[in-house]
């Protein structure tokens, strides 16, 4: 029991220092600084490969801070006879933030539904209502992806359904952004 204990210290730890480090390479964060983390509830699940961190999420580093109500962060165990040589035997594959999410750095916040970060396409996603605001500028739309090799941003409506002759109730679909001159 001792020994299933440390290992869930030892993977959240490096789960968390490597999510924080990816998340905040285009924040320019640096590497060393200290992760926080808090949540109502933790759950290893080893089974899945993954850790579940819910009830008022609040994680961060340096200048970047993500809440939700609820993050779990997939990964992947490396062999131990890999060649690869990493200080940790874990990779993270994804991380999934659910419910009223809000990652924010210096001059940055975006918010939405759900927050995807997918590790081997090196892209976040917000989705549901999402929001994306630097200073007094606005984009919204239903889903926005970020590339975080290149910096490229997409942003994408949602689409609306009608039934019949009926038109769709939900607004509009289309991509909406303000820009206000500073």
């Amino acid at each position: 029991m001792k020994n299933r204990v440390s290992f869930v210290k030892y993977l959240n730890l490096f789960v968390l220092s490597v999510f924080f480090v990816v998340l905040s390479g285009t924040a320019g964060v640096a590497d060393d600084e200290p992760i926080q983390i808090e949540a109502d509830k933790m759950t290893a699940v080893e089974d899945s490969q993954s850790v579940i961190f819910s009830g008022n999420v609040d994680a961060q580093q340096g200048d970047v801070r993500i809440r939700s109500d609820k993050m779990t962060i997939f990964y992947i165990k490396t062999e131990k006879g890999s060649k690869k040589k990493t200080k940790n035997a874990q990779q993270v594959k994804k991380i999934v933030c659910k419910g009223n999410v809000e990652v924010t750095s210096e001059e940055w916040l975006g918010t939405s539904d759900t927050m995807n970060y997918f590790a081997k396409k090196n892209l976040v996603q917000l989705i549901g209502n999402a929001k994306a605001y630097k200073g007094q500028n606005m984009v919204q739309g239903e889903r926005i992806d970020y590339h975080l090799d290149t910096g490229q941003s997409e942003v994408f409506g949602a689409k609306t359904l009608s039934k019949g002759d009926q038109p769709a109730k939900k607004k509009s679909g289309r991509v909406n952004m303000t820009i206000l001159e500073e």
